[in-house]
């Protein structure tokens, strides 16, 4: 079993992928860089790291195995306890583990695993079809030193032709300037003058608008006291997925079920495949979410699964 294939799957979809007993890949979206040194932009990506620390089962890894290879879960379970087993020998004789599209791993001096991550795969599905490109330097300050050149090699110089056309060239500036001043006095006082209409009409309007609503007034002697309604409204990318319905009728039907059961069970719409997917809930922080996903499949549903996905 290439194990590297399957968390290289895991890693374009999710933040953490953990290994049993071994430790977890983590990524971070970074922005877009450009390297001044050789003028070259390079896209937005994910980085990975490895913490030795998270060694955990979230089931993730053991479930996208199990339903890759039509195997049972506890059966997926025992192939990465054995492959974790093989790659712990194979890091405590000196070797060094390289996953192609991830990374290689390897013992220092204090027995702990270091990770060096590779770079030829980018894992983030938003930079898909992205690549870095180099552009050329712009040399501005050459192209101005051959004006200035330019200028000394070939003088300008004014005939009393040019002098004359240039004097009535003058005159008809100081014409436009008059009349841009005057034009510009008559637009600002026939701009005061419907400023003022309209100011005066709006008076008048809510003078009539405060008779109408005396009028209207009426006094209720036992008024009913006010209700306030709080309506929590759930947020983050990562979602629990229960199920997916043809029917919406049978989507509502287990909504309704979650939610006797205390889960803040919704529906996020409708996929491409045309079923409603209903959600346990929904959270903000991968981790939270994880842990979460691991209570469902062990108490109700170990066929429920994460879905990381922004919701409009």
């Amino acid at each position: 079993m290439h194990i590297e294939t399957y968390i290289s799957d895991l890693l374009y979809r999710y933040d953490c992928v953990t290994i049993p007993e071994f430790g977890a890949f983590l990524t971070k979206r970074v922005s877009a860089t450009l390297d001044e040194s050789n003028h070259t932009f390079f896209p937005p990506k994910k980085v990975i790291s490895f913490n030795e620390q998270l060694q955990h089962n979230d089931g993730l890894l053991a479930s996208y195995i199990a339903d890759a290879e039509k195997i049972p879960y506890e059966i997926a379970v025992q192939k990465i306890s054995k492959q974790v087993k093989s790659i712990k020998s194979f890091l405590t004789e000196g070797e060094t583990l390289s996953f192609s599209t991830i990374g290689d791993l390897a013992l220092n001096t204090d027995g702990k695993i270091v990770f060096e991550p590779s770079y030829n795969s980018n894992y983030l599905t938003d930079a898909f079809g992205l690549s870095e490109f180099e552009v050329s330097h712009v040399n501005r300050e050459v192209y101005k030193q051959q004006v200035e050149t330019l200028e000394d090699v070939i003088p300008i110089s004014i005939t009393p032709e040019r002098r004359e056309k240039r004097s009535y060239l003058k005159y008809a500036a100081v014409a436009l300037i008059a009349l841009t001043v005057g034009g510009f006095a008559a637009s600002t006082f026939y701009i005061n003058k419907v400023e003022t209409h309209n100011q005066l009409a709006q008076e008048a309007a809510n003078q009539q608008l405060d008779a109408k609503v005396q009028e209207a007034t009426f006094i209720i002697e036992n008024p009913l006291p006010s209700a306030t309604l709080t309506v929590e409204k759930q947020q983050g990318k990562y979602h629990i997925i229960a199920g997916a319905y043809r029917v919406e009728e049978n989507s509502d039907k287990k909504i309704a079920e979650l939610q006797d059961l205390g889960f803040k069970a919704r529906t996020i719409g409708v996929n491409k495949y045309g079923l409603h997917e209903v959600v346990y809930s929904s959270y903000e922080n991968s981790n939270e979410a994880l842990i979460a996903l691991r209570d469902i499949r062990q108490t109700y549903n170990k066929e429920a699964w994460l879905l990381v996905r922004e919701l409009e």
